[in-house]
């Protein structure tokens, strides 16, 4: 991506105002992200605000101890989008995703600049730095960062990049994890990042209701199609007992593919006008083809979709009638 990279180094070299920006419900992959570029930004003198629509998980809360990333409020924050020089967006490639920044993204004059591992781009920004068979937006930011000053990677920056990656790695685990991978991972390690401190503020942290949560959504997990199908829900009134938030299922559906013989792994979140569908996979098995039939889209074993107007009960019986037809 030399050519794409030399193209983000004039941009950054040029301008002064630069807004940060990634999708509703950020992930430690989005948020390292943000981070870790705008610390490269403010290190060269430049000015770097992060605005996001949701609030940050109280998971990825230690990589921000500052409280440097902003809840986007249009009446105090939509003039850094307005007169900003760039925008850069992490770790989404479409415009709905920002929500209610989506609009004054939009209308902004910025240049616009999407760095992101998905596919199927929307024609929004003027510079793309996408590359799908990277693992994570962090491991793009590395390659970026290194290739416009590998000095520049500090502790504080290899720290949100290293959580970016071993999360969106399924900690090592998933299958584009490889020898560059690990090769990247020592460097952030030889910098700084520490991941025994990283993987337990991420992964052990948790309230005891999130665990009552899980134990609550893991009574509900069923098995289709002979087996090769399995998918758990978590309604509202899980959420009201437990008196947990969305962000607290995140990983449930990682426990479907777990039992033998299964291929594929839904978890259905009931949320306030919408239904969530996680889909993940073994092997050969495109999800993502799946959860675009729902509106949604993601990573071959790895995606999600949000489908409106529509009870939970029905969006479980279309998406298992449709999953038959992606096992073997």
């Amino acid at each position: 991506m030399n050519k794409e990279f030399e193209e983000c180094q004039r941009i950054i070299e040029r301008d002064k105002h630069f807004v940060l920006t990634t999708h509703i419900n950020p992930d430690p992959d989005g948020i390292g992200s943000e981070l870790a570029l705008a610390r490269f930004l403010i290190a060269k003198r430049k000015e770097a605000v992060i605005l996001n629509h949701s609030e940050t998980p109280s998971n990825c809360r230690f990589l921000d101890p500052d409280n440097t990333i902003l809840q986007f409020d249009p009446a105090h924050h939509r003039d850094f989008l307005l007169s900003a020089d760039v925008i850069f967006i992490l770790d989404t490639n479409h415009p709905d995703r920002l929500e209610s920044l989506k609009p004054f993204v939009l209308q902004s004059q910025a240049t616009k600049v999407c760095i992101d591992h998905h596919l199927d781009k929307a024609d929004f920004a003027e510079l793309y730095l996408i590359d799908e068979p990277s693992t994570a937006t962090g491991e793009i930011l590395y390659h970026l960062i290194a290739y416009l000053d590998e000095r520049a990677l500090t502790r504080e920056i290899a720290e949100p990049l290293y959580a970016a990656i071993m999360t969106d790695t399924g900690s090592f685990r998933f299958p584009k994890t490889d020898s560059d991978v690990h090769r990247i991972i020592a460097h952030l390690l030889d910098r700084g990042a520490d991941p025994v401190y990283i993987y337990q503020q991420l992964y052990e942290k948790g309230s005891a209701s999130r665990v009552q949560l899980l134990g609550q959504a893991l009574s509900t997990l069923q098995l289709a199609h002979n087996g090769k199908v399995a998918y758990i829900v978590v309604t509202r009134d899980m959420f009201d007992r437990t008196r947990t938030k969305e962000e607290e299922a995140e990983n449930v559906v990682t426990y479907t593919l777990g039992i033998r013989g299964v291929q594929l792994g839904l978890l259905f979140t009931e949320l306030p006008g919408s239904i969530k569908v996680s889909f993940r996979s073994k092997g050969e098995i495109e999800v993502n083809l799946l959860a675009r039939e729902f509106g949604g889209n993601g990573h071959k074993n790895a995606a999600g979709a949000r489908v409106q107007n529509a009870s939970l009960s029905e969006v479980v019986s279309s998406v298992l009638d449709r999953a038959q037809h992606y096992v073997h």
